[in-house]
C-alpha cells in the first residue's frame, strides 16, 4: 500500500503466487522494513522515522491473520527505532514471487543467460 497517495487512485498493490505463508510474510516484512530504512535520514528520532514513513512509505498486509498472516503493525515501532543492520532484512526482491515466476520462464530460454537482464 501506497501511502504517500504517489499512486493516485491505485494505492494498493496486489502481489499473489506466495508458496506458503511464511513466504508471504517474509516477503511483507522486508518490503516494510526497506520502505522504512529508504524514509530514515541521519539523526532522525524514531518517532520522526515513522512520520516520515506514514507521510512516504510503502505498508505491507499479509490477509489471512487467522493462518499466521504478518502485518507491520506489530514491528513498526521496533523497525523505526533500530535501523537495519543487514541488507538481507530488507531485501524484498529476493523473494518475490514474481521475480522467482519470471527467473523460472526464462531458465526455458535457451540462450545461456537464463532470461535475465542484468542484475541488481
Amino acid at each position: 500500500m501506497d501511502l504517500s497517495g504517489g499512486n493516485g487512485a491505485e494505492p494498493v498493490e496486489v502481489v499473489r503466487g506466495f508458496t506458503n505463508v511464511a513466504h508471504a510474510n517474509l516477503f511483507a516484512r522486508r518490503r516494510v522494513r526497506d520502505s522504512m530504512e529508504f524514509c530514515r535520514a541521519p539523526g532522525m528520532s524514531a518517532a520522526q522515522v515513522r512520520d516520515a514513513w506514514f507521510a512516504f512509505g510503502e505498508d505491507a498486509v499479509v490477509e489471512g491473520a487467522e493462518d499466521g498472516g504478518w502485518s507491520s503493525a506489530s514491528e513498526l515501532a521496533d523497525f523505526a527505532a533500530r535501523p537495519c543492520e543487514e541488507a538481507e532484512q530488507r531485501d524484498w526482491r529476493a523473494v518475490d514471487p514474481r521475480r522467482m515466476s519470471e527467473d523460472e520462464e526464462g531458465d526455458d530460454g535457451g540462450d545461456g543467460d537464463g532470461g535475465a537482464g542484468g542484475g541488481e
